[in-house]
This record gives C-alpha cells, structure tokens and sequence, in this order.
C-alpha cells in the first residue's frame, strides 16, 4: 500500500509505504501519528532530503550505491532511506541508477535481530544489518572495502570519530553526521582546570561545568571539521532541524574533493596546542 497524501497522513511522504511505517511504530495500526513519533519522522526526512541528493550525485557512477549507517538502532534512516530511494516505483527522465545495498551498524543485537526480521519480511534484499561498533566495523571483512556514504546519526561521543575514521578507510565520497554527547575533551579539560585557571585567562571559559561540557562539544566538532578538511573534505555545518525537535541539532556534511588543506591542519594542531590537547594527535587525529 502506497500512499499520495491526504488528511490524516499528510505529513507522510508521497512513495512512503504505510506498512513499512507502521513496522516501525511510526504510525499506529490506525495510521495514526502522535507527537513523538510526528517528531521523529521530521527528523528522519529532513536528513533524507540530504541524504537523498548524495545518492543522486553517487548514481551517476553506474554502479550500485553503497551506504553504511553508523549506530543504526531502529534504523529509521536505513528502512526509509531504502523505501523512498531504491524500493519505491520511480520513473526517472534521465534513468538514474537506483540499486545499491544499505548496511545497518549497531552494537545492541536485539535491535539487528529485529532488524533483520523486518527486511526479510518486507522483501528488502538489499539491506544487510551488522552486530558491530563502528570501531570494528572499520576493521570487519563483512563489509566491502569501499562505501560511498558514511552516516552516523546521534552517534555518542567517539563514535562519531570512529565513523569519521570509517569514512576515511572506505574512501567515502560522502559523510553525514549528527554529533551526540561529545564527553572525552571536556573530559580533559576538568582535568587539567585548576591548573590551566592559575596560568591564563583563556582556561574561564571550561572554569564552569557546564561550561566545560558545551566547550569541550564545540572543540570536538571544530576539531572533527578541521581534520576532515585536512584529509581532502569540502565540509557544511548546518542544523538538522528546528531547535524545538532535538538538542543534538549539529549536522556536519563533508564531500571528498581530494584537495587536502594544510591551514586546516596546521589550525587543528595550533587548537589542540593552545587547549592542552595534543595527544590527540596520536588517538585522533593521526592521519594528520
């Protein structure tokens, strides 16, 4: 059953299947949306309208299109990324390829399992699911050696560096990411705030706890940025979707153009020099 948009559902997409989304426990049995599920499929769209022209630009290429979602949970993205890209009856003028495989990397097993199920049901073959954390994925021979979109939605603290480190081994053309609960520099700057506090005025600004959290967010995805740029990344900052829908709003876009900055990673490393930080050269930062 496919639907075309009236009344009730009329937030759905046009192509969405209703069967998939009720699977998903996004409508009711009814087709019925209330207020979180409204919310959480605003937010899944707005990311498919991203997502959606990176697939198009990959088509291009005449070979099937391959994505790997990071922290997949549900995997929201992944089912609604296949339904409305690849599942769905589309006419197009310029006879764009639309195949391509989508794999589900999560670490909570029940969830692949569950995951796993629905596909098979629903008859999408071209969706595999991964029992893995986006640090073992980079090293699995489960996956293939090349993919061409990276995301990683609402990814936790390292994750999100590990599914950047993911992206780089991949050679992904593409990267999407929805940074969440960035811990481990703010971490160290409450280490060292005491000291840092007694030599220069810079250290008030993480003097606060919550200061120190909302900075050391901000360093992390200034840093992740810059690294991208240095590894040959045209990078996008924007907003997911409307403060009012979710925190965790930040969504960093980057596209490989193979054009590496040395600014960006003489900047990253003058940041981690003046914030105390410079083992991350080492952990993070050590294709730089």
């Amino acid at each position: 059953m496919k639907i075309t948009a009236q009344s009730e559902v009329a937030e759905i997409r046009s192509g969405q299947s209703i069967e998939l989304l009720k699977e998903l426990h996004i409508l009711t049995r009814e087709g019925r949306l209330n207020q979180d599920t409204r919310r959480k499929l605003k937010q899944v769209y707005h990311l498919y309208g991203f997502i959606e022209k990176l697939m198009l630009d990959v088509s291009n290429e005449a070979r099937p299109i391959l994505l790997a979602d990071h922290g997949a949970g549900k995997s929201y993205l992944g089912f609604i990324l296949y339904d409305l890209f690849f599942n769905a009856k589309k006419t197009d003028a310029n006879n764009l390829n639309r195949k391509g495989h989508i794999y589900g990397i999560e670490t909570r097993s029940d969830l692949v399992l569950k995951s796993q199920e629905l596909a098979l049901r629903l008859g999408y073959n071209n969706m595999s699911f991964i029992n893995l954390t986006v640090e073992q994925a980079s090293h699995t021979n489960v996956l293939p050696d090349h993919i061409d979109i990276v995301t990683a939605l609402h990814a936790c603290d390292t994750a999100t560096d590990d599914a950047i480190d993911f992206g780089l081994k991949k050679t992904a053309k593409h990267m999407v990411l929805v940074p969440c609960c960035q811990a481990e520099i703010a971490a160290t700057l409450r280490s060292k705030r005491g000291l840092e506090i007694s030599k220069k005025p810079l250290a008030e600004l993480w003097r606060h706890p919550l200061h120190t959290r909302e900075l050391g967010s901000q360093i992390t995805n200034v840093l992740r940025c810059l690294y991208l740029e240095a590894c040959g990344y045209q990078v996008t900052v924007t907003e997911l979707v409307g403060w009012e829908h979710s925190m965790k709003n930040e969504l960093i876009l980057a596209r490989y153009t193979g054009i590496r900055k040395d600014k960006s990673a003489k900047h990253l490393r003058e940041i981690l020099s003046q914030f105390g930080l410079e083992k991350l050269l080492q952990t993070r930062y050590h294709l730089l």
